[in-house]
């Protein structure tokens, strides 16, 4: 399993985790040791990239994707 998938998956069980990268998603993807372009993708909403991360086709990604708002 992908460290991003894993992310996702963390955020989606726990709710301070959520938190967490609402607050300051930067340091929260960081810590959890997402690379760069995990992180990029996840903040600009890539579906495609973040797909590809994960090993699945792009059509098979969930809509709901946590994203922090008003991140650039």
């Amino acid at each position: 399993m992908s460290k991003l998938l894993d992310y996702i998956n963390h955020l989606d069980k726990d709710a301070s985790a959520r938190a967490e990268h609402q607050t300051a998603p930067v340091k929260s993807m960081t810590n959890f040791g997402l690379t760069v372009d995990e992180q990029d993708a996840l903040l600009v909403g890539d579906r495609q990239r973040i797909a590809g991360a994960i090993g699945i086709l792009t059509k098979d990604l969930p809509m709901m994707i946590y994203i922090a708002p008003g991140v650039k």
